[in-house]
C-alpha cells in the first residue's frame, strides 16, 4: 500500500516537468522503495549508486563544516542528478535532461520530498 502511494507522489513529480526522465525512493541502505524509472535503468544500479552518493555527499559535508547535507547534484553531458533526503532513512533520486531548469526542478523535487518525509 505504501508503495503505490509513493509511485503516486513520484508520477506527480514525473509529470510537472518534461525535463524529468525518473525518479526514485530510496532507503538510505540503496534498497529501492519506489520508482518511476524508464525501460534500461537498472533499478538495483541505481539504489546503490544514490546510496553511495549520499553517504559521500554526507561525509563532505561534515567533514569540510558545511552543516547537514540538503542536496547532491551531480551534472553530466547528458543531464543530471539530484539526490534530495525525503525523511531521514530514505532519498529522492531524480534524472532531468541537460536543458531541464534546474530552479523549477529543486523546487518541484522539494515539494515532492516533503510529501514523502509524510508519509515514510
Amino acid at each position: 500500500m505504501l508503495s503505490e502511494t509513493l509511485k503516486s507522489v513520484l508520477a506527480e513529480l514525473n509529470g510537472t516537468s518534461a525535463e524529468i526522465e525518473a525518479s526514485a525512493i530510496i532507503s538510505i541502505d540503496g534498497l529501492m522503495m519506489a520508482s518511476m524509472l524508464p525501460q534500461g535503468l537498472d533499478e538495483d544500479r541505481i539504489g546503490a549508486m544514490s546510496a553511495a552518493m549520499l553517504s559521500l555527499g554526507d561525509r563532505t559535508a561534515q567533514e569540510l563544516s558545511r552543516g547537514k547535507l540538503e542536496q547532491v547534484l551531480i551534472k553530466g553531458a547528458t543531464g543530471y542528478v539530484l539526490m534530495i533526503g525525503a525523511g531521514s532513512e530514505s532519498v529522492l533520486t531524480v534524472m532531468a535532461k541537460p536543458s531541464a531548469k534546474l530552479g523549477l526542478i529543486f523546487l518541484d523535487v522539494k515539494r515532492a520530498a516533503e510529501s514523502i518525509t509524510k508519509l515514510i
